[in-house]
């Protein structure tokens, strides 16, 4: 409940009213920009607004109902269906042929619609029977039905600023109408810095812990409520990290991981593990990932990369979390400062191409092995030579189809073991040349 009586959060208080309130998002809706114009002569089209948690989706949703002279009907993608969209665009419809007002349909959470309860949207978008405001905190792109989303403009909002949160800290402290001011609170320096920084760029959660931390505190004699470290430590309890296993910022996670052991950066990876890992993500798909990047960027600059990153799944199935914690921790670690190749990758990804787009040429019958009598006679496995018997326990003979003769697919690289290989390469090439020349 509230500060006040009536248990109305202080977030919802403080929720600007107007353009000139509105706090943050200098370059969406700051002055001459496309959407303020739009706001401010009443034109609005159909949009998304697609931002993090307090970065003021709802708020601004709310600034276009109390500046347009359209009719504003907010909907809840969590509570209402389908059945409710169909009432409200009746009524919509009704009221542009009675009095020629338009009416905006702000959905909020509207990726919670799955794409086909979506589709109820889109004729009626398309005929201008409603004005469609979407607020979503996951990527339009795979969260928001195409065809609705092209007849939408999609609007990117930032996570706000520290300055940004400070400033509303400061308006919440001295107004006394909506505000915390009746209750004379005094935030010390040390504790707002705490609180900014707990707040993560959302301005409902530094206000909901702000409130929180006003409500507990007793007044001193002097009337002061004295907002201090301890305070605002006792009200934040903890940090709600943004992270969705399945939406697009469990993606950019992994990708800041992947990328930071390919550019040999553990002190980066080792921070993206820890974001992964207090938000939530599975141990095991970490591990799988990392497994992927052993062969993927390590590959045979370091045979031990493999090994090393299974082992570390096998810790995490035994040890369990969070003690699996430093396991992870120590294969991220390992596959950062290891030398670096993706010769293995390169080589899967051009056989891939040759078997595309060649000929596939029956196995050598030299090389086929020969079970049966019918299949000797046939000339399986005639004129193969056994390499544990050749000198150098190097034969020399062809393995490719006679169409791809001479093909490479594998060139190692010049760190790491791959030095080492690339010799035994060019020893086995020249090994080769003197069989062929019957040395």
């Amino acid at each position: 409940m509230g500060l006040f009586s009536k248990g109305q959060p202080l977030a919802d208080r403080m929720r600007p009213q107007t353009l000139a309130e509105f706090v943050g998002q200098e370059e969406l809706i700051g002055e001459g920009t496309l959407i303020r114009r739009a706001i401010e002569e009443d034109n609005v089209g159909s949009m998304i607004f697609w931002g993090p948690p307090g970065s003021g989706k709802t708020t601004l949703a709310r600034v276009i109902a109390n500046t347009t002279n359209q009719y504003f009907v907010s909907f809840s993608a969590v509570l209402q269906g389908v059945k409710d969209v169909r009432d409200i665009v009746a009524k919509a419809k009704e009221r542009l042929l009675l009095s020629g007002i338009r009416t905006i349909l702000f959905v909020d959470e509207i990726h919670r619609f799955n794409k086909s309860q979506q589709d109820a949207f889109l004729p009626h978008v398309e005929s201008g029977a409603i004005i469609l405001i979407g607020a979503t905190t996951e990527n339009p792109s795979f969260s928001i039905n195409n065809a609705l989303l092209s007849r939408c403009r999609t609007y990117t909002l930032k996570a706000l600023s520290d300055a940004n949160i400070a400033t509303i800290i400061e308006l919440t402290m001295q107004d006394k109408a909506r505000g915390l001011a009746a209750f004379n609170p005094r935030l010390e320096p040390e504790a707002q810095d705490l609180l900014i920084n707990f707040a993560n760029g959302d301005a409902r959660t530094a206000l909901g812990a702000l409130e929180l931390a006003v409500s507990g505190t007793i007044a001193a004699e002097n009337g002061e409520r004295v907002l201090d470290c301890d305070v605002i430590r006792e009200a934040i309890a903890s940090r709600t990290l943004a992270y969705d296993k399945g939406a697009e910022e469990h993606y950019n996670l992994i990708s800041a991981l992947h990328k930071s052991i390919r550019g040999s950066d553990p002190q980066a990876a080792v921070y993206w593990l820890s974001r992964m890992l207090q938000g939530g993500a599975d141990p095991l798909y970490i591990c799988r990932r990392l497994i992927r990047i052993a062969s993927e960027d390590v590959g045979m600059a370091d045979p031990h990369a493999l090994p090393q990153t299974v082992a570390v799944k096998e810790a995490v199935h035994f040890l369990g979390m969070p003690e699996a914690n430093t396991a992870l921790t120590q294969g991220v670690i390992y596959l950062a400062t290891a030398p670096k190749s993706n010769a293995v990758e390169v080589a899967i990804m051009a056989a891939d191409a040759v078997v595309q787009n060649t000929r596939n040429e029956p196995v050598p019958l030299h090389i086929r092995n020969a079970p049966t009598k019918l299949m000797a006679e046939l000339g399986y496995n005639k004129g193969y030579q056994y390499d544990h018997d050749c000198p150098d326990s190097f034969s020399g003979q062809e393995y490719f189809p006679e169409n791809l003769v001479g093909s490479e697919f594998y060139t190692p690289g010049k760190y790491g073991f791959e030095k080492e290989i690339g010799k035994r390469l060019e020893y086995w090439q020249r090994l080769k040349k003197r069989r062929k020349n019957g040395e």
